[in-house]
């Protein structure tokens, strides 16, 4: 059996009709991690011993009647910044290295023992979440499966490659410009940005309070509406989270789409979207047409300064939040013969951060010191209100909002890793999302020349993920490559 023939709401029904064991369903799911890890490099951390006790203890649970919560026990892959409790939790930093978390993350806690999921490890990402690519990991790149050439999108690199080498059947990444849908697109996968405030942030180590947000990487949209369903919530642990109703996005996956009308933001098809890209979504317009949907063009006039806004907000953000990382409070701290502390934190922190995380403190720092303080952050505070305000007046004509997710397909390793401006300008499409808080699901709609995955993002109005994920899902259904994986996931080369 190739585990990656299935997917994950299938598989956990077929433990439920006695097909498949826990531990038979974890075995598979091992063996091919063993034959792709080496090529891939998803992984920063496996945790094979616990996942295999603990799908014996659910095998046990099961033969005696026992709940087994909704996931049944089936593997799912996390971020290496979403606390797990007692494993390896480092942000891909060396600053990190050896950190455990005695706590569980509110979404860890929901999945592994209140859903019984089994994490199999923690994913490769870029450092603290600051990278489009997943090279600026301290444990090396993740390649992309597709071609190993080229990366698999960032931050959640590691997360969206596991799921498209067929090494998981959930994954968990976060999202703060762009991090799941970018993989997402990538890798030929299903990315999912919740509403702000839809899912507990309790647990998950901050890069920008404001923009960060934990959602499901799954290889269908079913499986998507289904982990969304258990991980959303209200917690009093996180006071950014709202009491907002949970919607059954499972069973609302199949509800007509006839009638709704989806509005095509004329600023999302400028300069810089590959012909390709282009071609593939307004490919997917015309499908979504013949299934009854009404298309419209919309202007986001205030859509042209997202790229500096979300950067300005991101990095003052990520400047103040990582000013706990000085090898006192948290981290290790590099020996010196100096008995100055203050050079002691310099030392520490100019050691164990990577250049793109001291990159983005420094420029940070400087938005949110004395003399440019009003010029750069509070004028990005303002734009960002207008962005946001572009975005309610366009639902107003209509329900749902769709683009390209991505400008390009993945491109090749070390290509734009010395020129951060042009890495940054990647986030063009998927940023603006988050500056207003809005949800936003990416599926596959096609490949380009190269056989490399493109992706369509549909963006939806405040906690109104079930209407995403049903335009998503029959969009899906109907372009139908969803089961079309790289051969390095069917035991192939690549």
């Amino acid at each position: 059996m190739n585990i990656s023939e299935y997917m994950g709401y299938e598989l956990i029904e077929k433990i439920k009709a006695e097909e498949f064991t826990v531990t038979e369903i974890t075995e598979l799911i091992f063996q091919q991690i063993n034959q792709t890890e080496d090529k891939v490099h998803s992984f920063v951390h496996l945790e094979e011993k616990k996942a295999f006790k603990r799908a014996k203890e659910l095998d046990s649970k099961f033969k005696k009647g026992m709940d087994l919560g909704r996931l049944y026990g089936v593997p799912i892959a996390i971020k290496d910044l979403i606390c797990v409790k007692n494993s390896p939790t480092t942000c891909c930093s060396e600053i990190l290295k050896g950190y455990r978390p005695p706590y569980h993350a509110t979404v860890s806690k929901k999945l592994l023992e209140q859903e019984n999921g089994i994490c199999i490890g923690r994913t490769n990402m870029d450092e603290f979440a600051m990278g489009s690519s997943t090279e600026n990991s301290c444990y090396g790149p993740t390649y992309n499966p597709w071609d190993l050439d080229r990366v698999p999108g960032g931050s959640s690199g590691g997360s969206g490659a596991c799921i498209a080498a067929g090494q998981s059947l959930f994954a968990l990444g976060s999202d703060t410009g762009g991090s799941i849908r970018c993989p997402a697109s990538y890798c030929g996968v299903v990315g999912l940005k919740p509403t702000y405030g839809r899912v507990s942030r309790y647990g998950l180590i901050a890069y920008a309070n404001s923009l960060d947000v934990i959602g499901p990487i799954t290889q269908c949209v079913k499986d998507a509406a289904l982990l969304l369903e258990l991980i959303a919530g209200y917690d009093h642990l996180d006071s950014t989270t709202v009491e907002q109703k949970i919607d059954k996005y499972t069973e609302y996956l199949d509800t007509p789409i006839q009638g709704k009308t989806i509005g095509i933001p004329k600023e999302f098809f400028g300069e810089g979207i590959d012909q390709e890209v282009k071609r593939k979504v307004q490919s997917s317009f015309k499908e979504l047409e013949q299934m009854g949907v009404e298309i419209t063009e919309i202007s986001l006039p205030h859509l042209k300064y997202s790229i500096p806004t979300y950067y300005i907000i991101a990095m003052s953000e990520a400047s103040s939040n990582l000013a706990r990382f000085d090898g006192l409070r948290y981290g290790k701290m590099v020996k010196i013969s100096d008995k100055d502390i203050f050079e002691a934190f310099s030392h520490t922190r100019g050691e164990k951060f990577g250049e793109e995380v001291r990159r983005r403190i420094i420029l940070g720092t400087y938005s949110l010191s004395a003399g440019y303080y009003n010029m750069f952050y509070i004028k990005a505070l303002k734009v960002r209100s207008l962005i946001r305000q572009d975005f309610q007046k366009a639902f107003e004509t209509c329900d749902l909002i769709v683009s390209p997710t991505m400008p390009t397909t993945a491109f090749k390793i070390g290509e734009l890793v010395d020129d951060p401006l042009q890495m940054y300008l990647m986030d063009v499409l998927t940023c603006p999302v988050n500056l207003a808080g809005l949800p936003a699901l990416s599926i596959p709609c096609g490949f380009d020349n190269d056989d490399l995955p493109i992706g369509f993002q549909i963006i939806g109005n405040y906690f109104d993920e079930k209407e995403i994920l049903n335009i998503g899902y029959k969009l899906e259904q109907k372009l139908d490559i969803y089961h079309k994986m790289p051969s390095l996931a069917k035991g192939g080369g690549n």
